[in-house]
């Protein structure tokens, strides 16, 4: 049987280096959870700003949104903030009543006024997540009228056009819903920031925590909200940046770490064997692609695209490199999401890849930079992507980085191929399919800067079916419209999706309560123990 080494051996010709990273000195104190985690895809700990898996699990711990849905039921929509909410009979006027009690960290009540200017600020800001907002409408001109507070427990917020209530909520549950406290983000205010500066690294929200510390690549340390509604089982939470996956394993046996999340699959089989420990899988609404940015010529080819396609060993990669870690899963939608596509069409096919490269004019092949993080397992399975273009003559320069290094210069469009995760926002077709199949406005300097902007990839007439599927009344209707999309998409798109992400905790004896689910901000530290 190939074994994982001999795989990777095979697709690279060379040995993989592992760099250790570091860890705590000492067993983890009472009262204290560690956690060992890959956290450099870490940018911001502002919900108005944070887009990434990690910073996303962070303010999901922090902040409190009107609405959120509970990890044993990720379809259903429940009041956090809001004690109940109505919709006009036009379905474009949505109040909201909040609940009595919820209080922010610093002991002040959290108020209308505080909702209405937090939703608002994500729109003034206008950072990578805001077209979750924006796209009903609001922009920074008349988000101030659109939704407003009319006393201090009652928000209305109106949309352009008639909604879905449903659909909107959903939007409000994601991360860029956090409510923020407004005098406390004002008071650190530098210029027109609105405190955004501020609240890159500290926090101002009502959830069970609050940020202590937040070092870059290094740890975040959250503190328990004494004004908490349901007050945190665990005083402190420390999450520390340990990239190489033998060196959570070592800390966890040593006791310097409560949970490790990043192991690989053949120390998950060494640990399930083992009665000292929980392992916990979830499967995540996370995908992990390829993205070819449309301003490479050649990239920009239908025929190359397709045999970029053509030319990866889906199976290869997840059985040999991620077999208990990922699942292979080849359209935008994951598997779980309403309406999700699960054919996979493709599969390496050389002469088939080959075919379309001559057919492109490229039989010779071409060179292109690869952005990817280096990390384990994505800088494993970048290398056998490496060789597995090689076969069709594309010669990729590997550039390995931290992983928010690869996001930032994807944001800038700067990338040939990167290799990039996306998890969905919020539980609904939308989600996904906005971020990678709309794009009308390929300007740099365009206002929604979805994925597929992100790859210049220009598609109106797409768009104007995922916004037309959007707005679908008909549940039937709606999800044939998603699967039709999902299928065009696979096809024709400059995104190559390869896996599905099954995240695995592993706990030591005497650590429980951790909450997984489906969205990264759904992962829950408040009811975690330790004996």
């Amino acid at each position: 049987m190939t074994t994982r080494r001999a795989f990777l051996a095979g697709a690279t010709g060379a040995s993989v280096a592992l760099a250790h990273g570091r860890w705590a000195e000492a067993q983890s104190p009472a009262g204290v959870i560690v956690f060992a985690k890959q956290i450099d895809d870490m940018i911001s700990l502002d919900p108005g700003e944070c887009f990434e898996f990690s910073g996303s699990e962070i303010c999901g711990n922090v902040y409190q949104k009107l609405v959120t849905t509970p990890n044993n039921n990720p379809a259903e929509l429940v009041g956090e903030l809001a004690e109940r909410w109505e919709a006009s009979a036009d379905n474009r006027t949505f109040t909201f009543r909040l609940k009595e009690g919820p209080k922010f960290a610093s002991g002040k009540p959290v108020t209308a006024e505080d909702v209405a200017w937090s939703l608002g600020r994500a729109v003034i800001l206008n950072k990578t997540p805001a077209f979750i907002i924006n796209q009903f409408g609001l922009n920074k001109d008349n988000v101030a009228q659109m939704i407003r507070a009319t006393d201090p427990r009652t928000v209305v917020l109106q949309t352009a056009e008639p909604t879905a209530p449903s659909f909107l909520l959903y939007c409000l549950s994601a991360v860029i819903g956090g409510v923020v406290e407004k005098a406390v983000a004002l008071s650190h205010a530098q210029g027109d920031d609105l405190g955004n500066a501020w609240l890159k690294g500290n926090s101002a929200g009502s959830g069970p925590y609050a940020v202590r510390v937040w070092r870059a690549s290094d740890n975040v340390s959250l503190e328990a909200n004494p004004n908490a509604t349901e007050p945190p089982k665990t005083r402190r939470i420390i999450i520390r940046h340990v990239a190489d996956p033998s060196a959570q394993l070592l800390g966890l046996q040593k006791g310097d770490y409560d949970i490790a999340r990043n192991l690989s699959p053949d120390q998950l089989r060494q640990v399930s064997a083992d009665r000292q420990y929980t392992v916990q899988p979830q499967r995540k609404a996370s995908l992990l692609y390829l993205a070819l940015n449309q301003k490479n010529a050649n990239l920009a080819k239908p025929e190359v695209r397709q045999a970029v396609k053509w030319a990866i060993d889906y199976e290869g990669i997840q059985k040999n490199i991620v077999p208990t870690t990922y699942a292979v899963h080849q359209a935008f939608l994951p598997e779980g999401l309403p309406g999700a596509l699960t054919e996979k069409p493709f599969s390496r096919r050389v002469d088939e890849a080959r075919r379309l490269m001559a057919q492109a004019g490229l039989s010779g092949g071409f060179d292109l930079n690869f952005d990817y993080g280096s990390a384990s397992p994505i800088g494993d399975i970048a290398q056998a992507v490496q060789a597995n273009l090689a076969d069709i003559g594309i010669r990729l320069r590997m550039l390995p980085a931290e992983y928010r290094q690869v996001i930032t210069k994807v944001r800038a469009r700067q990338h040939d191929i990167a290799m990039s995760r996306w998890g969905s926002d919020y539980f609904d077709p939308n989600s996904n399919a906005e971020n990678f199949s709309i794009n009308t406005d390929n300007a740099d300097d365009a206002r929604n800067r979805t994925t597929a902007w992100r790859s210049s990839w220009l598609i109106p007439e797409l768009s104007a079916r995922v916004v037309a599927a959007r707005v679908e009344t008909d549940a039937a209707k709606r999800a044939e419209s998603y699967l039709a999309i999902q299928r065009e998409h696979q096809q024709t798109s400059p995104f190559v999706i390869l896996l599905q992400e099954i995240e695995v905790s592993v706990s030591r004896a005497g650590v429980s309560g951790f909450d997984t689910g489906p969205m990264n901000d759904r992962n829950q530290y408040r009811g975690i123990t330790k004996a």
